[in-house]
């Protein structure tokens, strides 16, 4: 869950601001939104998500960064997902990804309309994207958009149980299973 605030503010500013905080925010539109923290199940399937990804990724081409690496989604909006896959060669003091080829996010039951709403619209616009992908923490299930020679489809393709989710343009084909693990008590 996130919590809308008060507070306005432009990117720049934004940015610096953020940098001074220990808690979690986005900016939305020129409002700043308070993140709330994450549940063990999200933690675990982000981690394993970010290791299948380095395992598959060729690193003299991308890096992987969690949740503390920033996107720039144009005038008035930065989000940090939980995953991003960016190009390498940014600078060491950069504050948000350079080339975003893959987001993914990791959701919960309240986070579910704005990860495959507003968020997957804003992310489906960045020029160099080539996959979003949101993965539920509660059951085996991932929403998955990949951009293909007309663009990325309307709607998702929904992987389940044994499925594999692929990124031929990445070379990437990452078991579901995989990512979520054996099936355990939530």
């Amino acid at each position: 869950m996130n919590v809308q605030t008060n507070l306005r503010m432009d990117k720049p500013t934004f940015l610096d601001w953020v940098q001074e905080r220990e808690e979690r925010s986005e900016l939305e539109e020129g409002h700043v939104v308070m993140m709330t923290g994450g549940t063990r199940g999200h933690g675990r399937i982000l981690r394993r998500l970010a290791a299948a990804l380095e395992r598959r990724i060729d690193a003299a081409y991308w890096e992987i960064w969690t949740s503390d690496f920033a996107v720039d989604l144009g005038l008035k909006t930065v989000r940090y997902p939980d995953v991003v896959v960016d190009a390498v060669g940014g600078g060491d003091k950069d504050l948000t990804a350079t080339a975003p080829v893959l987001i993914a996010e990791v959701i919960s039951p309240s986070s579910v309309t704005d990860d495959l709403g507003d968020k997957a619209a804003q992310y489906l616009r960045l020029p160099n994207l080539a996959a979003y992908l949101v993965i539920a923490q509660d059951e085996p299930k991932a929403w998955v958009w990949v951009r293909g020679t007309a663009g990325f489809p309307p709607g998702p393709v929904v992987v389940s149980e044994d499925g594999l989710i692929e990124i031929p343009s990445l070379g990437v084909e990452l078991p579901l299973r995989e990512i979520h693990g054996e099936r355990r008590k939530r």
